[in-house]
């Protein structure tokens, strides 16, 4: 595109330098349409994120109270305080859940108090950036609005944006996966500090839609076909992406019509939060909130055949407090 620079400097443009403008242009985004790979200079492959193995005072905790933000303060504290998780002068990413053009009462999004909680309590910890992102079902920027978590997150000082398809890398896994080579965020993986944040409700085809499902969005490409043989898949997923905290908003829960909602009358209220190091146990703990056998969740099974966490409620060290 450097060509079109030089017409540009002049005052005066002709018929002839028009057309040629606009041939540019055309040909440059034909270009980008027809062969993406071969003009995106970041375009590179990319392992896992690092683990961090940091462990909390306890496996599990699960906070109770009618407010979603002091849980948070209370839960975040209980595992071993956020300082634990966050480096001094580090990026962290904050994964939610915004894909859907739907209100906080929908409850088809994470609730946007426990985000903006979450984005407090990194830079107290000493954060220098947290970003929060979503690759939406619907339009980004009504989802990101109507669902409050952008008004929050700012007024906290995240920064709150629609990540670039074109700022990407291909999964490289350390062992054969059906996710090799599939195109993640960048800004997922080059990170201090992952926290993943979903809401827990139904969803028409996993069952329940917990923090394995929410790491799609941080996927690009044509997430679509991530559903034929899901649960291999965001097993692998979540293993790739390695996130350093699980927290599970179940506070307004859509037990039907999921992943979308849209009517108030498929919305329960719980008012629990779920904190937790190891995602296996979470997505499963937040199962069995619902009475559901976390074994039914095609994600959660495949975790457990490959050892990536755990289901053991009786050995897991819990938490349970109320606030």
């Amino acid at each position: 595109m450097s060509n079109y620079r030089k017409y540009f400097g002049q005052k005066n443009i002709t018929r002839r330098s028009f057309l040629k403008i606009s041939f540019l242009f055309i040909s440059y985004y034909l270009t980008r349409a027809l062969f993406p790979k071969s003009i995106s200079a970041k375009e590179n492959t990319s392992g896992p994120r690092p683990k961090s193995n940091i462990k909390g005072d306890y496996d599990l905790v699960l906070a109770e109270g009618d407010n979603s933000y002091q849980n948070t303060v209370k839960a975040i504290k209980a595992i071993g305080g956020m300082e634990r998780f966050v480096r001094k002068n580090s990026v962290v990413v904050i994964k939610p859940n915004i894909g859907w053009d739907r209100t906080p009462e929908q409850a088809a999004n994470t609730d946007p108090f426990v985000v903006a909680c979450l984005v407090e309590l990194a830079y107290k910890a000493g954060a220098r950036r947290v970003n929060v992102f979503d690759n939406p079902c619907n339009d980004a920027r009504r989802c990101y609005l109507n669902s409050g978590i952008k008004k929050h997150v700012e007024e906290k000082g995240g920064y709150v944006y629609f990540p670039d398809d074109w700022n990407t890398v291909k999964a490289k896994f350390n062992y054969k996966s059906p996710m090799e080579g599939w195109p993640i965020y960048r800004d997922a993986l080059e990170c201090g500090t992952f926290i993943n944040v979903p809401v827990l409700k139904h969803h028409g085809l996993t069952g329940l839609t917990l923090s394995m499902k929410n790491l799609m969005g941080v996927c690009s490409g044509v997430r679509g076909e991530i559903h034929d043989g899901i649960g291999k898949k965001l097993a692998d997923l979540t293993d790739f992406i390695n996130p350093d905290l699980t927290v599970i908003d179940a506070h307004r829960v859509l037990i039907r019509n999921g992943p979308s909602g849209g009517r108030l009358e498929d919305v329960i209220t719980l008012n629990k939060l779920i904190v937790s190091t190891d995602p296996t146990l979470a997505d499963a703990y937040a199962a069995k909130i619902l009475d559901i056998d976390p074994l039914s969740i095609p994600y959660i099974k495949e975790a457990v055949l490959k050892n990536f966490g755990t289901i053991d409620f009786d050995k897991a060290n819990i938490l349970k407090i109320s606030v």
